[in-house]
């Protein structure tokens, strides 16, 4: 199935991905509510597409401020943003940590329904509200919670860990800890070069050797430390989705804009374990429905921003994505193919273990990376897009391999 109408997006925009590295951060010192954070991602994504009254809907994407900031109808904090969105058209989407890709297809089939011309998406979560073995607690509702008991501490490191064991089990393990070394090594050297992002003040010279620190399972989990896991981040990102009657009624040229080319959305039953651990099915079913409809080959990406909320996710995201083979992973990875300067970029800003994961914005910083990619707008993150290669790609992921969305751009 094709797109039915031409969709763009345009004018993205992150705030700062905070938490534990930025100097800015003290956990002790007050820091943006989340109000705030709506309110400045939102405002930004205004000012650059000529204000509020060329908005006809809004969409914000959250997982959980009901817990952690125990506030929910975030839909209603649009007019907070500006008073021009009184009475728009607003709702809020979740789905665990792919609730900012939720936010992106929501937005993409309300112009396609030709409900709107222009949509507004922002997505936000500020997490650094409690203790992290509270938090373990909030997040592990990304997975079906009657497991909680039964399930590690900290749930979802626990989660992939237990898949990262089975990984080193059936292919080997030293190999693979050194890609999911090599990783983490670059997805930090990427977020040096974006000023927004969490770790852009990471100093470490040896990265790898700092990634290769032996798990300690009476502290954490079996198979993971702390440089294998994205970390606990606030922030929000937003931008706007338009057809072309919106693109003109904004002002916005077309070089400005990215075009979907392709939309794949998947689910997997939220109370079944993996069927294969070694596997992430419902990725490959995502990014599979997102190809097909954009009529292209992985050959034509020039950059893909995955989910890598684990560095051992990002070697099963590659092998899922059909970049390399069943236990071939590593090997892509420590060929330098995912390096800014590799065959196929990764993560060009960092990722989730770099740049950070505000859960609910998640999916929504990724296109935005990707429109400043594709747009020549990302500055010293900036990569070399080929004109042979002019599309990208992003998949955002729910809990354990559940929700997933994945979205296909084309530079106009």
């Amino acid at each position: 199935m094709k797109l039915r109408r031409k969709v763009y997006m345009v004018a993205g925009y992150n705030t700062i991905s905070m938490g534990t590295g930025r100097s800015e951060f003290h956990p002790q010192k007050p820091r943006p509510s989340l109000e705030e954070y709506i309110k400045e991602a939102g405002e930004q994504v205004l000012e650059q597409i000529g204000g509020a009254a060329h908005v006809d809907e809004c969409v914000i994407s959250n997982f959980i401020a009901a817990r952690y900031n125990k506030q929910a109808n975030l839909a209603a904090f649009f007019p907070y943003i500006d008073k021009g969105l009184t009475h728009k058209p607003c709702v809020r989407v979740e789905g665990a940590c792919a609730t900012g890709g939720l936010g992106l297809a929501t937005g993409i089939k309300s112009i396609l329904a030709e409900t709107a011309d222009v949509v507004l998406v922002v997505g936000v979560e500020v997490q650094n509200s409690v203790k992290a073995v509270y938090g373990a607690d909030i997040l592990a509702a990304a997975g079906w919670y009657k497991e909680r008991k039964a399930g590690h501490a900290h749930f979802f490191p626990g989660k992939f860990s237990d898949r990262a064991g089975a990984y080193f089990e059936a292919y080997g393990r030293e190999k693979t800890r050194k890609a999911m070394a090599r990783w983490y090594r670059n997805a930090i050297e990427n977020a040096r070069l974006c000023p927004t992002a969490q770790e852009f003040e990471n100093k470490t010279d040896d990265l790898e050797k700092l990634a290769l620190t032996e798990p300690n399972p009476r502290t954490f989990v079996d198979h993971f430390n702390v440089y294998d896991c994205s970390k606990v981040s606030d922030g929000a990102s937003a931008i706007a989705i338009v057809s072309e009657e919106g693109l003109k009624r904004c002002g916005i040229d077309k070089k400005d804009a990215i075009e979907v080319a392709g939309l794949g959305q998947a689910e997997y039953d939220l109370t079944l374990p993996p069927e294969n651990p070694l596997r992430l099915a419902t990725t490959q079913a995502a990014f599979k429905k997102a190809m097909a409809m954009a009529g292209i080959t992985k050959q034509q990406l020039s950059t893909v921003e995955c989910h890598d909320c684990f560095t051992i996710a990002a070697v099963l995201a590659v092998e899922a994505l059909g970049f390399a083979g069943p236990g071939e992973g590593p090997d892509f990875i420590l060929k330098g193919h995912t390096a800014r300067d590799g065959k196929t970029p990764f993560n060009t800003t960092g990722g989730l273990i770099g740049w950070g994961h505000p859960t609910g914005a998640t999916g929504v910083h990724q296109a935005v990376t990707i429109w400043e990619q594709l747009t020549q707008k990302a500055g010293n993150a900036q990569i070399s897009i080929s004109s042979e290669k002019p599309y990208a790609l992003s998949v955002n992921m729910g809990g354990d391999d559940k929700t997933l969305v994945a979205v296909v751009y084309k530079k106009t």
